[in-house]
Parts: structure tokens; sequence; C-alpha cells
């Protein structure tokens, strides 16, 4: 039985950087840190890699986990810090907002590249930045707190 989604991964460039970003600026808070060096089998086998190593940390924002993984090895390759959202695999991380505004020029002054100022669609209001590797993280403020989506509508938010 699925429970629910536990944690979505993240490669990033600099660990330090990432946690300074997420921890620091968003607001996260660490939950765990890990580090392995080459010749880890049985981690090789689950990513699928040959000699991998990696610091990693997960880290909490409320509701949901979000791990990072600076790779030593093997040498990843770095995407395109401007990537576009259309094309195949991760897209964006959401993250729930109280007053999107308010928010959105918080983290400009903050040095978060935004693709345009927030933008209200009945319900919702959107927009999407990207973090220091060029990953990109929507701000969504859902105004209707009865809206089906509204992170107080969770299960675990309800059971409070």
């Amino acid at each position: 039985m699925i429970l629910g989604i536990h944690h979505t991964a993240i490669s990033v460039s600099r660990l330090d950087r990432s946690l300074a970003f997420y921890c620091g600026v968003l607001g996260a808070e660490v939950c765990a840190e890990f580090e392995w060096q080459p010749g880890e089998d049985v981690i090789d086998r689950i990513l699928g890699l040959r000699n991998s190593s990696a610091r990693t940390a997960m880290i909490r924002f409320g509701n949901v986990h979000l791990e990072l993984f600076e790779y030593q090895t093997p040498t990843p390759e770095r995407q395109q810090p401007d990537r576009p959202v259309c094309n195949h695999g991760y897209t964006h991380i959401a993250l729930e907002v109280r007053d999107i505004r308010s928010e959105y020029q918080r983290l400009v002054a903050a040095g978060m590249a935004f693709h345009c100022e927030p933008q209200f669609m009945g319900d919702i209001a959107t927009t999407y930045g990207r973090d220091p590797d060029g990953n990109v993280i929507e701000l969504q403020e859902v105004l209707n707190p009865k809206h089906s989506t509204h992170i107080t509508n969770l299960p675990a938010y309800r059971e409070r």
C-alpha cells in the first residue's frame, strides 16, 4: 500500500550552497546528512552507478522532504541552468506560500531569479523561479482556503 510521496531528490553542484539557499533563504530544515565513498556496492546497486561517491542532505518543508545529492563520482554533467520546463524529467517543486507578493519580493531581494512576477488565475497565484543550479521552484498561493489543493486540506494537516 502506497502511503504517499516521502521525498523528491535533486542532484546539485555544491551541497553547501544549496543548503544555504533551501534552508537559509527558503526556510527548510535539515533532517539528516550522509556521505559515502567509492566502493559502497549496495549504494551503487541501488543507484545503478559504479564507484559512486556523494554527500547528501535530507531537508524538510513542513509536509514533504527534499533530498539533495552532491556527487563527486561519477562526474555529473551539468544541466543548462535555463533548461525549458517542458523538457522531459523534473519540471519543478511547488512551495505553497502565504502572501505571494511579499514572498516573491523577499526572494528577489535574496537573489533568486524568477520567470515573471506572480500571476493571478482565479483561486491560484503562482510564479516560477530558479535555485542556484537552475532547478525550477514554483511559488504558489492558493487564495481560497476551501480549494481542494490548499495545503491545509491535506490529511496531515486535518489530523492536527
